[in-house]
């Protein structure tokens, strides 16, 4: 049993109210620990920490050293790799694979690479002239922007988490993380590590609790928070920003998605076929860039219907310790029970069932997990709860079109706007539906492919502004220009 304390101005501490929940395993329903929750008193005790680092030898510091403390964070983070990986597999019950090949690495490179960045990035200078003939020269400035509020989600928790504090902490500004309730594990062990490396105390801080009327609302509403970033649900997203225009805080946000996936005919089938597979069925479905429409050009659309069926049946449910598991659990019961009650509606709309459709039976501890089924549906209309609400588990919906305009029309009649794939081995068709598709990452015969240095973000109710590269950089940063008169 693990007790997982809030990390304030460097120190491990209880919660002031007394209050803490219980952490379950995804995998078998055990209570592995228990999470101190933050209050009123806890999340102001976090802020302040956070300030006055700010405002103390981190806010002081030049960018070279801030920017050397980093990299060596991220070198320590890889040392501890087999550390960050247990806890996350407990959290999540994701595979050892995902986790020690992508989630705790890509962590560490978040570090890493922003620090680099920051190191290498300059800013605008101009000349200009001015009445008298002597001119003038204007130099843009970049300041932190104060106090960052990350509000990070379970289903990718420490790379989700790292991705934004890792810039925020690059430009100079300090942080007060509120991971999920259910995954409270990484971020955690990194004060740790932070305290292991020399960061400050109170540059990077973080609070355990829910949203509502606990640490996510109390924190979103503190008025000595400067900027808000969060990734999660678009109603959620919703009312952080109604609180956050008190004061006028800046937001970067990356919400839902009902993403699509287009093949074409002329595709490469395995190819598609591989991309699909993952992009539909990858950490369990849990991921916002995840594909749940696939709209397949009819000549190949049932061989390509049965191949994907084959793959789904392929896949093999279990827990974390086997190493032949290829599907993980749902987070928590109260998510498993939202996709099982999507996939008795599929059921009550008429849905063909291709394949899934419940949930595995394993005849040991992973009964009392959150496991279900990877699902196909075919026959329902672009108009049903399935094709236009978010899931986010292992299901995708397959639809037969016969026209580029067709298909183009359907994969942007949704409210969503954050990613699509497109699976074509021509390369004008290519550019010509990529260029058209309403999405803020669109991939050609790939998926999950990304450049750090690229803007990342969605458009429509999948999200506000763009981070990544230099585009984190705005958004850490408040630029100032200097005027000087010669």
């Amino acid at each position: 049993m693990k007790r997982f304390d809030l990390f304030i101005d460097g120190e491990f501490r209880a919660a002031r109210s007394g209050r803490s929940f219980q952490k379950i395993s995804p995998v078998d329903g055990r209570v592995i620990g228990t999470v101190q929750e933050a209050l009123a008193e806890d999340v102001d005790a976090a802020v302040q920490a956070a300030r006055a680092a700010l405002n103390g030898s981190w806010g002081q510091m030049p960018v070279k050293t801030r920017t050397d403390l980093l990299l060596d964070l991220a070198h320590a983070i890889n040392r501890r790799a087999a550390d960050f990986v247990e806890a996350e597999v407990q959290d999540t019950g994701h595979t050892r694979a995902f986790a020690s090949h992508v989630e705790i690495p890509r962590g560490a490179a978040n570090f890493e690479i922003f620090a680099n960045l920051l190191k290498n990035t300059g800013g605008e200078f101009f000349a200009m002239d001015t009445p008298d003939g002597a001119g003038a020269v204007n130099m843009e400035l970049h300041r932190p922007k104060g106090v960052i509020a990350v509000i990070s989600p379970w289903n990718a928790p420490f790379l989700l988490m790292t991705w934004k504090v890792g810039p925020a902490l690059a430009c100079g500004n300090t942080v007060v993380v509120k991971p999920s309730e259910e995954s409270p594990a990484t971020a955690t062990l990194l004060g740790e590590v932070m305290n292991e490396v020399g960061i400050p105390k109170g540059v990077y801080n973080v609070i355990h609790g829910f949203g509502p009327g606990s640490a996510g609302e109390l924190l979103t509403q503190h008025k000595g928070v400067d900027g808000i970033t969060f990734t999660g649900e678009t109603r959620t997203g919703e009312a952080i920003m109604k609180q956050a225009a008190v004061g006028l805080r800046d937001v970067s946000f990356e919400l839902g998605g009902k993403n699509p996936a287009i093949v074409f005919a002329d595709c490469d089938m395995d190819k598609a076929i591989e991309v699909v597979m993952r992009s539909a069925f990858a950490n369990t479905g849990q991921v916002c860039l995840g594909t749940e429409r696939v709209y397949v050009e009819r000549p190949i659309f049932d061989a390509f219907t049965a191949r994907l069926k084959a793959g789904a049946e392929a896949l093999k449910p279990g827990g974390p310790d086997d190493p032949g598991t290829t599907l993980g659990p749902l987070i928590s019961a109260e998510h498993r029970d939202k996709v099982l009650s999507y996939y008795q509606k599929a059921r009550d709309l008429g849905a063909t069932e291709v394949t899934g459709g419940g949930v595995p039976v394993f005849g040991n501890d992973c009964d009392k997990g959150f496991f279900v089924q990877p699902t196909i549906w075919t026959g329902l209309s672009d108009d049903s709860a399935i094709m236009r609400e978010e899931i986010f588990g292992p299901c995708v919906h397959i639809s037969p079109f016969d026209t580029e305009d067709e298909v183009i029309a359907r994969a942007n009649d949704t409210g969503y706007g954050l990613s699509a794939t497109v699976l074509t081995e021509n390369l004008s068709r290519a550019h010509r539906v990529g260029r058209r598709l309403e999405a803020g990452i669109i991939w050609v015969n790939a998926w999950f492919l990304r450049d750090l240095r690229t803007a990342f973000g969605g458009s429509k109710s999948s999200g506000i502004g763009r981070e990544g590269g230099v585009h984190s950089l705005e958004f850490y940063t408040e630029r100032s220009n200097l005027c000087i008169k010669l």
